[in-house]
């Protein structure tokens, strides 16, 4: 399938929104970012920087608000380095050269952003005991972040269509623990067996798109989103 097929040629790039002049584009700009990100930079926190749950909650916050006060994204250069790469650095900057109380204090960015940290801490917690490194948690982290953007868009966006149980068959065969039969499905849903075929089909094609959708906001040119493209959906997506 061609990558930059039905998508506009316009990029709304989260990118752009967070140094924008509108408060409204800026907010955006940073939903989206933090969405994909907030566990990606937690989960680093805790395993390259060995910080204490606390800690490591705290400082994803400010680095966040660091995003906005410092401009720290007019500095990306995605001729050099991809955007998670770059987010690397910079949270290896706030954690070496910010003082702890410093870094702590109230930001100027004005944008409350909330996360689920403790909800997170003991997933991530077992996953430090596994992986290779920091920065492959990063990126499975990054990897996950992209798909929870792009499954709960799928959700809205499946719901105000009127379409809210095409996105049950997908959460009930493709992301839960056991996985049922067509037919099971079919009688659950009062459905043929082949309507659950054909909307299974539909739903994953448009989540697929939305997966792009979001690399598309997340990245800063063609050349980086056919990259990350190939990197999270394998070499079918080229």
């Amino acid at each position: 399938m061609d990558l930059v097929r039905g998508f506009p040629l316009t990029r709304h790039s989260a990118l752009a929104a967070v140094r924008s002049a509108d408060a409204a584009e800026r907010a955006r700009g940073l939903a989206t970012l933090s969405s994909v990100y907030w566990r990606p930079v937690y989960s680093y926190l805790r395993l390259r920087w060995r910080r204490p749950h606390e800690e490591a909650a705290d400082l994803a916050q400010d680095f966040f608000a660091e995003l906005m006060d410092k401009d720290l994204l007019s500095r990306f250069d995605p001729s050099r380095a991809r955007l998670r790469t770059y987010l690397r650095v910079c949270i290896d900057g706030l954690v070496s050269n910010s003082d702890k109380a410093a870094s702590r204090q109230k930001r100027g960015s004005g944008t409350a952003l909330h996360f689920d940290f403790e909800d997170v801490r003991e997933e991530v917690e077992r996953l430090t005991s596994t992986v290779e490194s920091a920065e492959s948690l990063f990126e499975k982290e990054w990897a996950r972040g992209v798909f929870a953007t792009a499954l709960q868009r799928l959700r809205d966006a499946c719901a105000e269509a009127g379409k809210a149980d095409h996105y049950a068959l997908l959460e009930q065969y493709d992301l839960g623990d056991a996985r049922p039969t067509y037919a099971e499905l079919a009688q659950r849903f009062g459905i043929a067996v082949t309507d659950v075929t054909n909307r299974l089909f539909r739903v994953r094609r448009e989540l697929r798109h939305v997966v792009l959708d979001v690399l598309r906001e997340l990245t800063a040119s063609e050349e980086e989103f056919l990259e990350e493209a190939r990197a999270l959906l394998g070499e079918d997506a080229a």
